[in-house]
């Protein structure tokens, strides 16, 4: 279409070119601008610089806190890190000093044990000795009372006098464990 108008106006030979606008038509034009861009630079871009540098400002200030954040998030995870730290030597400590306190307990469990079978053991052994003595006595008077029958049977008197058979009795024992002695 713009051809053919460019067309019609070189054959006409018209000195109007639809191309261009008329000189009015320029001129209101630029009055319109100008009034668009005298209201555009006093009462828009104020507002819209004041609205961008509130926006700024509040981006800054959320930055500001951000970071503010950041800072007490860090300083927390650190005083955290600390006190995990000092807990785990705490209970590092505890459990060296639980280990040391059941070593001394075994030791002393160990101790008392053998204290306790030194004086059981000590108990058996004077049980042992006083049934030892009971029976030697015992067997002492049943061999001399035996040896005293058969002495009296072999001699063919009894031996009434006690101290004569004691005496005899426990010549007889002496000379017993003298021949045991002898042997061993």
């Amino acid at each position: 279409m713009l051809n053919a108008l460019v067309t019609y106006a070189a054959e006409e030979g018209a000195e109007y070119n639809p191309l261009i606008p008329a000189w009015y038509d320029i001129i209101w034009s630029g009055v319109c601008f100008v009034v668009i861009l005298v209201v555009f630079w006093k009462v828009a871009l104020p507002k819209m610089k004041t609205l961008l540098d509130e926006r700024s400002a509040a981006i800054e200030g959320n930055i500001a806190k951000a970071d503010e954040a950041q800072r007490k998030a860090e300083a927390a995870l650190e005083e955290y890190t600390a006190q995990l730290a000092d807990a785990r030597k705490e209970a590092g400590e505890i459990r060296d000093a639980a280990r040391e306190d059941g070593k001394k307990i075994v030791a002393e469990a160990k101790d008392a044990a053998t204290a306790e079978a030194a004086r059981v053991t000590a108990s058996a052994h004077a049980q042992i000795e006083a049934e030892r003595q009971t029976a030697l006595v015992s067997l002492r008077s049943e061999v001399g009372t035996l040896a005293l029958d058969l002495a009296g049977g072999v001699i063919g008197e009894t031996l009434s006098d006690d101290q004569k058979a004691q005496a005899v009795v426990d010549r007889f024992l002496a000379d017993l464990e003298a021949s045991e002695g002898a042997k061993a």
